[in-house]
């Protein structure tokens, strides 16, 4: 994500557009953009944004940040944007249509997280404007790759105290290769 990078996100009917504030590594919206992605009211969305913090789920100092902000009338105002972190957080208090999508659509990535041990945006990565995150990727992929290694000189070491092991044996060269392919 590029500092003060602005995405503009659209729900899939098209009826709700927000211009989306990237920075920092995170997303940031103002409390009348919260209160258009989820179609609720400026009290609605004050009070679970007040509860948040009440009940510590978050720490306000660390997700709330002012950024200047144009509007209507010309004049530049100091604006409280919220993170991603709070988004999420009124995603899952809300009730509305926009809610439970926005449920459902954590709640699978989420799944998908917990049952694979990893989620990801096949179309971000597609696209190519996440070369970082892509860099980033294949490098946690050499670490495992790595640990794999390791393991299978585990594997090996252990075989090779057997009596019978003889390294030019074609039955043992086979066998390693398979266990080696099942690492792949």
């Amino acid at each position: 994500m590029n500092t003060g990078e602005i995405l503009i996100y659209q729900n899939q009917e098209g009826n709700i557009k927000i211009d989306v504030r990237l920075e920092e590594e995170t997303v940031w919206l103002t409390q009348a953009q919260l209160c258009d992605l989820f179609v609720k009211s400026k009290a609605t969305v004050s009070e679970h944004i007040k509860n948040i913090f009440e009940e510590e789920e978050l720490n306000e100092n660390a997700v709330v940040r002012k950024f200047r902000t144009t509007a209507s009338d010309g004049k530049n105002y100091q604006t409280n944007y919220y993170n991603l972190d709070v988004i999420i957080s009124v995603g899952y208090r809300v009730k509305s249509l926009q809610g439970t999508q926005f449920r459902i659509w954590a709640t699978q990535r989420l799944k998908e997280y917990i049952v694979k041990g990893f989620t990801l945006n096949d179309d971000r990565f597609k696209s190519g404007n996440t070369m970082n995150y892509f860099s980033e990727l294949q490098q946690r992929i050499r670490e495992i790759r790595i640990s794999e290694k390791f393991f299978y000189q585990k594997i090996k070491d252990i075989y090779t105290t057997s009596i019978d092991y003889d390294a030019k044996d074609e039955k043992i060269v086979s066998f390693f290769k398979i266990v080696q392919n099942k690492f792949l």
